[in-house]
């Protein structure tokens, strides 16, 4: 019998006799409290499934080769039949897989600073150069903590909101323990490798892709490259942030979605 993720349904807030289902994943080395800024607001008009990735916050680490497939595999496991899927950065990879291969179970997605692909490489140049994640690879073996807290930094930096950005994710990060070393090294392969342009390209889905104007790991370039891949994709730039619009900018993150949720009559 395999361990099943740590996951929670809440019900939704509004005035609403059959709300719609969505399911929210976190990034790299975080886990679900992340999104606790905007939650509200999603209650307000859906029911919401949160899940924490294996071996990150409160979930278990199934056996397994830990990659890309790993990760939809269990978050399906625990998700609603049928839900809008909203994911953050390394999550956004995991939402966009899980509606390329299950268009049944994904009626929509929002992917928040997330690309479809994390590195540069030959046609991609909107990307972190692979010798940066190699690097912090290797710290993380010797300093995971400490490694831990440059990565979430860099995800702050040049932010308007900079410094309450990083004590936000520093208090978040301890909140459940330091993630499982082997999570955080397969969290970082799965940036590194996957390539999800293709994709991206035939999705059936509505999907709006979020991006912060000042992300220093996902150029706000790709929004642009997004909309190449998939002229039916709907994206927002968010000015002033980096890569935590829903943390550094609540009000301007939840405008641009119900903006998409209203065009595609989830609102």
């Amino acid at each position: 019998m395999s361990l099943t993720l740590y996951h929670d349904r809440f019900r939704c807030t509004g005035d609403l006799a059959a709300p719609p289902e969505m399911v929210v994943l976190h990034g790299w080395g975080m886990h679900s409290l992340v999104w606790d800024e905007v939650m509200p607001a999603l209650l307000a008009h859906f029911q919401v499934t949160v899940v924490d990735l294996p071996g990150l916050g409160r979930s278990p680490m199934p056996g397994g080769e830990y990659n890309l497939d790993y990760l939809v595999q269990h978050v399906l496991a625990v998700a609603p039949a049928r839900a809008l899927w909203l994911g953050w950065s390394l999550g956004g990879m995991v939402a966009l897989r899980a509606a390329h291969q299950f268009p049944q179970r994904v009626t929509g997605l929002i992917t928040v600073a997330s690309s479809p692909r994390f590195v540069a490489g030959p046609q991609w140049p909107l990307g972190v150069e692979p010798k940066v994640l190699e690097a912090f690879s290797e710290l993380l073996l010797e300093d995971t903590e400490g490694t831990l807290i440059r990565f979430l930094s860099l995800q702050c930096k040049d932010s308007d909101t900079i410094k309450q950005d990083i004590r936000t994710l520093k208090e978040l990060l301890y909140f459940h323990g330091l993630p499982a070393r082997r999570a955080l090294l397969g969290g970082q392969e799965i940036l590194r490798s996957e390539d999800l342009r293709q994709e991206l390209s035939q999705l059936q889905c509505p999907s709006l892709h979020v991006f912060g104007e000042r992300d220093n790991l996902v150029p706000v370039g790709v929004s642009e490259a997004v909309q190449q891949l998939r002229p039916a994709a709907q994206t927002a730039v968010i000015r002033g942030v980096a890569h935590l619009p829903f943390l550094s900018a609540p009000g301007l993150f939840v405008a641009a979605c119900r903006d998409f949720l209203q065009d595609h009559q989830w609102l």
